[in-house]
């Protein structure tokens, strides 16, 4: 109303402008910040979900196993990718680290590539993600900062289904050889890391699908959003052209035809 008031512009036409260019400007606004919030809690579940699947590596029960023995007591069997562990009912552990890494089972090396290969892509996630996200402000433009973020989820979508599934064949396995009658090795149970694993891998999917759909949203679609720069250059397109003489209907016709093709153009030119 203020622009309305100060350069003398139609009354109706005005009003109507400066309402409808006010309250895309807000909502536009208000999604900026919504997005803004949504960004920084899902990097908060990402990051949460990478140390976990971290946190897996060190971790030497992921697979355990009891045995009760009338002269030495209780034996706890465990072990982890890297190595198999012994302890007895006197608390003494004993580790023993896999000796051969061309000796091992197909499926060991392919759970810990996968676990590497997820580890290594959510780091990245996270840089990228940190350059993107709308509340660093590092990254260029809007567009910009989204198709990064977008990058970013996409690292932490994928690490998560590597991870997920390692972990996911892994359990999988102890659990075909605890159920099999005819598996006369000793069996073992799912220990605690393959459970952390699951719930990082969980976090980590989640977290980098939310990033792809809200960035992809915003980085690979056109919005046309107005903003002050725009709103001002509407004003000053409207008194230019209620400065031009009205003399007949025809050109009234074409001064609100220009109008309207100078607030288009205009518009359009305003992208986020």
């Amino acid at each position: 109303m203020k622009v309305c008031d100060v350069y003398k512009l139609p009354g109706l036409l005005c009003v109507f402008k400066c309402v409808f260019f006010r309250l895309n400007f807000h909502a536009s606004m208000s999604y900026r910040t919504v997005v803004m919030y949504v960004e920084i809690s899902c990097f908060v579940v990402c990051v949460s979900g990478w140390i976990l699947v971290c946190s897996t590596l060190p971790i030497d029960i992921w697979t355990w196993s009891e045995l009760d023995s009338v002269v030495l007591g209780t034996s706890h069997y465990f072990s982890n990718l890297w190595k198999d562990c012994v302890s007895d009912s006197t608390g003494v552990t004993d580790c023993k680290d896999i000796p051969s890494l061309l000796a091992l089972n197909w499926d060991i090396r392919m759970c810990r590539t996968l676990i590497i290969i997820s580890i290594i892509l959510a780091f990245f996630g996270s840089v990228l993600v940190l350059v993107g996200m709308k509340c660093t402000k590092i990254g260029g433009s809007e567009i910009v900062n989204a198709r990064l973020t977008f990058a970013g989820g996409m690292n932490y979508l994928i690490g998560g289904m590597c991870s997920m599934i390692a972990f996911s064949y892994y359990g999988n396995k102890l659990r075909a050889e605890f159920q099999d009658p005819n598996y006369k090795a000793q069996k073992f149970e799912i220990g605690v890391g393959v459970f952390i694993g699951w719930g990082g891998s969980s976090l980590l999917v989640v977290g980098g699908l939310i990033y792809s759909i809200f960035a992809g949203r915003d980085g690979f679609h056109s919005r046309v959003v107005p903003t002050k720069k725009s709103i001002q250059l509407l004003a000053h397109t409207e008194i230019s052209e209620s400065r031009k003489p009205r003399t007949t209907s025809g050109s009234r016709g074409s001064s609100i035809s220009g109008i309207t093709t100078t607030t288009n153009l205009s518009a359009i030119n305003a992208y986020v």
